[in-house]
């Protein structure tokens, strides 16, 4: 099967999956995980994010306390699906590009990261709530090798920040893996935005797209990758099950003693 089309096959098949395993999942977690979902959209579309000029006004307020108390409300406001691009181009404008990459990076993994132990402490893992072969095979190659998947995503201008933390808060890829691909996978198009953005006209510099589109073929190629190197472990293994022998003990034979 070429590779551009793996990634949409196993899309596939992982929503089919998710949707025989999602008849499993008791009524009243259903109701929660709705109530849950619709709140993170309400308050995302209610709750007006602060413009760079409002920032700027509250930066010269507090002086020298403003820059932890931008990476606290960086943090907190995008644990909810709030786009951080708004923040990021803030931090470039605010504290200039070291700092404010250091604080637009830190920010957001330690948002990532509020988000997966948040998901688990409700236990809004799907291998707590629903059953599936193809689900646990999945979850099972993520708590193995999920950060290639992590670090593809996260290199994707495309696929929402907030998206990708509940999804991995969701499976089962483990914490220290995930907060290492976090940060590498959000570095590339950080510097790109606090580089190339600008926070008060809101315009951006051409380079910025074509470094979002190098970035987004990276990340594509290598899901691609991971998805093939998923597949070909999976053909591997239902081999190695199908070529061993068939023992008396297993097979129901009596041993002759």
């Amino acid at each position: 099967m070429p590779d551009a089309t793996r990634i949409p096959q196993l899309l596939r098949d992982t929503g089919i999956a998710f949707a025989a395993g999602a008849r499993q999942v008791p009524l009243w977690r259903l109701a929660a995980t709705t109530a849950a979902v619709l709140l993170l959209i309400g308050v995302a579309l209610l709750v007006p994010v602060p413009t760079a000029v409002q920032l700027r006004d509250w930066a010269q307020a507090l002086g020298p306390w403003f820059p932890p108390a931008f990476l606290v409300a960086h943090t907190l406001v995008t644990v909810f699906p709030f786009p951080r691009t708004a923040f990021t181009l803030a931090a470039g404008l605010l504290f200039g590009p070291w700092l404010g990459v250091a604080l637009a990076v830190g920010a957001s993994a330690l948002s990532a990261i509020a988000v997966l132990v948040l998901m688990r402490v409700f236990g809004w893992q799907l291998s707590r709530v629903m059953r599936h072969p193809k689900l646990e095979a999945l979850d099972a190659r993520l708590r193995e090798r999920g950060w290639p998947a992590v670090i593809s995503l996260r290199l994707i201008p495309a696929i929402p920040f907030s998206v990708i933390n509940y999804a991995a808060g969701a499976s089962a890829v483990r914490l220290l893996p995930y907060t290492v691909a976090t940060l590498v996978g959000l570095l590339p198009g950080t510097i790109a935005v606090v580089v190339l953005g600008d926070a008060m006209t809101g315009t951006v510099s051409p380079l910025l797209f074509v470094v979002s589109a190098c970035t987004a073929t990276v990340g594509v190629a290598l899901l691609a990758y991971e998805v093939r190197v998923h597949r070909r472990d999976r053909r591997a293994a239902g081999s190695s099950h199908r070529d061993v022998p068939d023992t008396p003990a297993a097979s129901g034979v009596p041993c002759n003693r």
